[in-house]
């Protein structure tokens, strides 16, 4: 039942709901949970999600859910976020591609998608920085080295990216 005010005006009854989109997370948070690389409760987790859940939904060429073809995209997702990829670019393409598509204009699903990025992009986390070798590389613990703060892409990609290894 509506409440007063939140009617639907637009003579539709059906409300729009972003199922590709929470098909694409729950698929991430799957594959994350499986890895167990991370705390489901820690930001880096988060990242991991939202990158491969990014990944997921944007691979989606065809507007279908993935349903039991999952484990047939595990390749496809693997050389998506892989290190090498320009995967930043990629999102950036498909995201415009999709707004100016006929699934995109006022989609709940590009929506957060679009949420999911900019969250991506503008929050940075502190991360070990892998580019620098300290003195005596080999006798620091993994929380003593060198940090450097970096966009949450950065860090949760590679680690969907690993996670997708582990499943």
């Amino acid at each position: 039942m509506l409440h007063r005010g939140h009617e639907n005006t637009d003579g539709d009854d059906d409300a729009a709901v972003p199922m590709a989109w929470f098909y694409a997370e729950y698929i991430a948070d799957e594959l994350l949970r499986t890895g167990d690389l991370m705390p489901p409760a820690s930001v880096e987790f988060r990242a991991g999600r939202d990158a491969l859940a990014l990944t997921v939904f944007l691979s989606d060429t065809d507007g279908e859910l993935p349903g039991i073809r999952v484990v047939s995209q595990l390749e496809t997702w693997l050389s998506l976020t892989a290190y090498d990829q320009p995967w930043q670019d990629w999102v950036g393409e498909r995201m415009a591609a999709l707004a100016a598509g006929p699934r995109g204009a006022g989609s709940p699903d590009l929506a957060l998608a679009e949420a999911a990025w900019r969250w991506l992009v503008e929050t940075e986390l502190l991360a070990p920085d892998l580019d620098a070798v300290p003195d005596g590389a080999g006798a620091l613990g993994e929380d003593e080295g060198p940090k450097v703060w970096t966009p949450a892409w950065q860090l949760g990609l590679p680690l969907g990216h690993l996670a997708i290894h582990l499943f």
